[in-house]
């Protein structure tokens, strides 16, 4: 066993680090100095923490190595000097935020002219983060005392990690005092607006795209903390700048005034949709209720609805009108123009709105016949199912919105967006004409389209609603009214309703395990074993409980298992007796006993006196040294544990 050989030798770095000699590249090629320094070897520390090997790992990590040099001098140093920086040992957290020297070194990576080297920002971004987390007093005091530290932040914005070191500003400050302190510093910097300048047309894609991600972050992050310290009499000042009409109005305007970027325009949008997305459910699956009225559902959004409505018309042309595309050639034929993804947000931005259920931006979205032209795409890229998706959302979400609130009325007033989907973009014929053309389709051999599942689903939202919902009345009364051509559109309804629509639901559903009859492996039994009746006397209990509690000979303990020699060596027979627990004395058997109570005796060490002959007569016939009378020699003898059942 391992354990018979003395394993634990001293490391190989502490015999290393004996040598006078002994330099910082020596240590690097070591396999084990990441580990060591992790279990806090106080050799190698000793070693490390000397002033200039911590300058010259600072300076691996933050300078651009020579392009000509060895690899090892590339990736492998600069990688181990990061991770000894950052592998969360107190001793270099301090001696790393103590030195304001080493800070600036650090600091004087972000000054670089010209573009950043991602490995090295990576790296750089780590070892800020690790000091920010540990280190927060002294790194947040340092970085405030820097004028240029957010100019130099949206700089180098574009590369993801120095995206990710103002990400680490807003979470890895715990205390929440001190992170209030650094939310209204960064907020008298004007991060959110200087934020915003970066998604333009000027400006490159990786900047569009980080600069959105940022301002994204910035709000979910500042939503969820304003849930969690619901105490606090301070509002978070980047969130309510970013809610600000004034705000969104740069936005809106760096995405559609002069000239149009694609990038920007998606950059933009998802701005916009962090900032409509409703309350996500919390841990305990209760809704997130605000007590402060800034951060309510309605009132979050209702700047960026306020400056959005003015706007919707040239998102609305967007659709329509989309940017040049080359043709898209597909598995099942050509796209031309492909959707897009700039449509495909234009269509996510529109579906947010109009299930935001605000009224004057609805009838401004059913002025310009929204929703019909969304069903139109809907229905032209069959095979989108990510457009697909967007577009039942919001149909789903118009046919359960309930109809706008007059408190001047006595009756209710009919719900305006149920009457568009139903009269003017025609929802019932489109989904029974696309149902009918698609089993033409399927009966010749043709491929099903992409939208059916889609399709089938908004069909059972119409049911749904049509059955029971706040406008269930109102959608009784227009399925009731004069289609196309003087036809019913009710009487067709209900056949498709109660035809194609339920034999496909019926597909759909899912059959529970518990509504079949599961087949038991007892039901297999052995035909023999359902002929014997096990009775329940006393003896054969006692019986049993006497096998139970009967211990082992020495002979079993001596015999059992291999020898340490044995255990190595290729032995050319593994014939092995088989051992056998000793029996203790015979027990009575009870008159009228059964075969089965017999045989439950005999296996539990009972036996009749006929038996004991027998084995008697076997044990003569051994010659006394150990060697059965056939010759050979045999296993040690043990008692017999009593009679084999038959055909055992």
């Amino acid at each position: 066993m391992f354990w018979k050989f003395d394993l634990h030798t001293s490391s190989h770095l502490d015999t290393l680090l004996e040598r006078e000699d002994l330099s910082l590249l020596e240590l690097l090629d070591e396999e084990d100095v990441l580990q060591e320094c992790k279990v806090v070897n106080r050799k190698l520390l000793d070693f490390l923490l000397q002033p200039p090997h911590l300058q010259a790992m600072v300076a691996w990590v933050t300078q651009e190595p020579p392009a000509s040099g060895e690899e090892r001098l590339r990736y492998k140093y600069p990688s181990v000097a990061c991770e000894i920086l950052t592998s969360d040992v107190p001793q270099i957290n301090d001696a790393l935020g103590a030195d304001e020297s080493l800070l600036n070194r650090l600091y004087g990576f972000l000054q670089s002219s010209g573009s950043l080297n991602p490995l090295l920002a990576s790296f750089f971004s780590k070892v800020m983060g690790i000091l920010i987390n540990r280190k927060t007093d002294q790194l947040v005091s340092f970085l405030r005392k820097k004028d240029d530290f957010v100019d130099l932040l949206l700089q180098h914005i574009g590369t993801s990690a120095i995206m990710d070191l103002l990400l680490r500003l807003l979470t890895c400050v715990e205390r929440p005092q001190l992170r209030q302190d650094v939310v209204n510093w960064l907020n008298e910097e004007k991060i959110v607006q200087r934020l915003i300048e970066q998604i333009h047309p000027s400006k490159d894609d990786n900047q569009h795209s980080n600069a959105s991600q940022s301002l994204c972050d910035i709000i979910r992050l500042s939503r969820e903390q304003m849930i969690q310290v619901q105490d606090s009499l301070e509002p978070d000042q980047l969130l309510t700048t970013l809610e600000k009409w004034e705000t969104i109005e740069q936005l809106l305007s760096n995405m559609l005034e002069g000239e149009q970027s694609q990038s920007v325009i998606v950059s933009g949008i998802q701005v916009l949709l962090t900032l409509l997305e409703p309350r996500r459910p919390s841990v305990d699956g209760q809704l997130e209720l605000l007590a402060q009225a800034t951060l309510d559902s309605s009132m979050s959004s209702v700047g960026a609805l306020h400056a959005l409505r003015p706007r919707l018309s040239r998102f609305h042309q967007l659709l329509l009108e989309p940017p040049e595309l080359e043709p898209l050639r597909t598995t099942w034929g050509n796209l031309a123009p492909p959707l897009g993804n700039t449509r495909l947000h234009v269509v996510k931005l529109l579906a947010s709105a109009l299930s935001a259920n605000d009224p004057a931006l609805t009838q401004e979205l059913l002025a310009l016949d929204v929703p019909n032209t969304m069903l139109d795409l809907f229905f032209h890229y069959m095979f989108n199912n990510f457009l697909h998706a967007q577009v039942e959302f919001c149909v789903s979400a118009m046919l359960s919105a309930g109809p706008p609130s007059d408190s001047s009325l006595e009756m209710p007033v009919p719900n305006p967006v149920v009457k568009h989907l139903l009269q003017q973009c025609r929802l019932v014929e489109r989904i029974l004409t696309s149902w009918e053309e698609n089993d033409l389709v399927q009966s010749t051999g043709g491929p099903r389209k992409g939208y059916m599942g889609h399709l089938t689903r908004l069909a059972n939202a119409l049911v749904q609603n049509t059955e029971k919902g706040p406008n269930a009345e109102q959608l009784g009364q227009l399925l009731k009214g004069e289609g196309p051509g003087g036809c019913r559109p009710r009487e067709r309804w209900e056949a498709f309703v109660a035809g194609p629509l339920a034999e496909t639901n019926k597909k759909n559903m899912v059959d529970l395990v518990s509504t079949h009859h599961l087949h038991s492996s007892s039901d297999d039994e052995d035909d023999r074993l359902k002929e014997f009746n096990f009775p329940e006397e006393a003896v054969l209990q006692q019986a049993f409980m006497d096998f139970q509690m009967q211990r082992m000979t020495s002979a079993f303990i001596d015999h059992f298992g291999f020898n340490d020699e044995e255990f190595g060596e290729q032995e050319e027979s593994h014939d092995l007796s088989v051992l056998w627990l000793p029996s203790h004395p015979p027990s009575s058997i009870p008159s009228g006993s059964t075969a089965a109570d017999r045989w439950f005796l005999g296996r539990s060490g009972g036996s009749t006196d006929s038996e004991e002959e027998e084995d008697d007569d076997e044990e003569d016939e051994d010659d006394g040294d150990g060697r059965v009378a056939g010759g050979g020699a045999g296993p040690p003898s043990y008692p017999s544990p009593g009679p084999q059942p038959p055909g055992g």
